[in-house]
This record gives C-alpha cells, structure tokens and sequence, in this order.
C-alpha cells in the first residue's frame, strides 16, 4: 500500500495534512500495527522514568464529543442532506434521477434550518416524512454499486437501522420507541464514531490503565 504523506506548508510551518492522518490511523488500527508502534515505547518510558507496571488498574472514562446535540429529525435530514450533496459532487447522472421535490426539501438553502425550527405538535409528522426520504434513498439506491461504496449512503444504512424497523416482505417502515435505541446509535452525522451514556451524555468510553503503589513506605512512593 502507498499512503500519500502530503505535509503543507514550507520550513517550520508545515504540517500533516488531517485526511492522511486519519487514512494513517485507520490503516495502523487495521492491520494491529498499534501494539508494535506503542508497546516498545512504553515499556522504554516505563524503564527509563522508574515506573512500575506490576500493579495496575483500569477504569473506564467517558470523553465528551465537541459536537452539536442532535435530535432524531436533525439526524435524518443531516444524513439525508450529506448524501445529496455528495452524489451530485460524485455522481452526477445518478443525482439528477431524484425527484426535484425531495431535493428541494433538503438541498435549498433554508432546509436544514427549517428542520431544526419544527413546533412540537408537529415533530411526530415531520419525523414519519424524513424518515420515509431516506428509506426511499435506501431503496433506490440498495443495488447500485457506486453509490453503495459512497461512505455517506453507509450512514443513511446505519440510521435506518438505528432508528427504524423495517418489513422484509411489504418493504414497510416504523419507527422505534426511543427507549429501543441502542446507545450506540449514531449521534450526529458529523462524528459517526460517538455513542451515548445515559447518565454522561454523547462521547467516547475509553479504558484507562494506571499503575498504583500499595506501599505504606512514603520513600517508595515517592519513587512511584
């Protein structure tokens, strides 16, 4: 494989540019390169800074996402509104088989707001007609190879299934009670990777080690 290193910029200014970054990462976390690149560093710092990892503990720590709270009519119409924008960047013969109607709900330049500005009363209705858009994309779509690998459609596959049950045989739809929402589902289009914590909110659960000294002796600790 050849990764583009593309760094920007010139002399002290330059810097990595974030898609290699990210493509850089994916691929290490992939191919289990994490544990060759870090656990020989580790154990170096652990050597050369007296810690001892004898004793150990770990915990897990909720790490708060930097991103908009989402509801789910904003999901849907995000989702909706980033695969459109991307199929007619991308494929542009596909996305003018759309019905203008349905391009003009999303795609004009009031939509997303007009999404975000529902009355209460009027929530439940909206959110049956969003939900029923993407079903339709889904369905329109399933089959056609190029824009089945557009990483958008993946997320308007993932929303259907986190939000909505589906009728294999009368190809039918309805929506889940919200209390069937796994808290894995997706919070907000912009950061797919995030999950939700009933009691933290939307972010990241990550398992934190420690190493810890149970000495009483106040000169080992010190060393610890």
């Amino acid at each position: 494989m050849i990764l583009d290193m593309s760094f920007r910029g010139s002399g002290d200014a330059k810097y990595l540019c974030s898609k290699t970054l990210w493509t850089l990462r994916h691929v290490v976390a992939e191919k289990g390169l994490d544990r060759e690149l870090f656990h020989p560093t580790t154990e170096n710092l652990a050597k050369v800074f007296g810690v001892d990892t004898s004793k150990q503990r770990i915990d897990s720590v909720h790490i708060r996402s930097n991103m908009r709270r989402s509801g789910r009519i904003c999901i849907f119409s995000q989702s909706i509104h980033n695969f459109l924008i991307n199929l007619k960047r991308q494929r542009r013969g596909i996305f003018e088989t759309i019905e203008k109607e349905l391009l003009d709900r999303y795609l004009t330049e009031k939509a997303l707001g007009c999404f975000s500005l529902v009355k209460p009363s009027e929530s439940e209705k909206t959110l049956e007609t969003v939900s029923r858009d993407l079903f339709s994309l889904v369905q329109c779509f399933r089959e056609n190879k190029q824009v089945k690998s557009m990483t958008t459609f993946g997320v308007l596959l993932r929303v259907l299934k986190d939000q909505c049950d589906v009728a294999d045989q009368s190809a039918e739809i309805a929506l889940k009670n919200p209390k069937q929402i796994l808290s894995s589902s997706l919070q907000n289009p912009s950061d797919p990777d995030a999950g939700y914590d009933a009691h933290k909110g939307q972010g990241y659960q990550v398992q934190v080690m420690e190493t810890y000294c149970d000495s009483s002796d106040e000169a080992i600790k010190e060393k610890t």
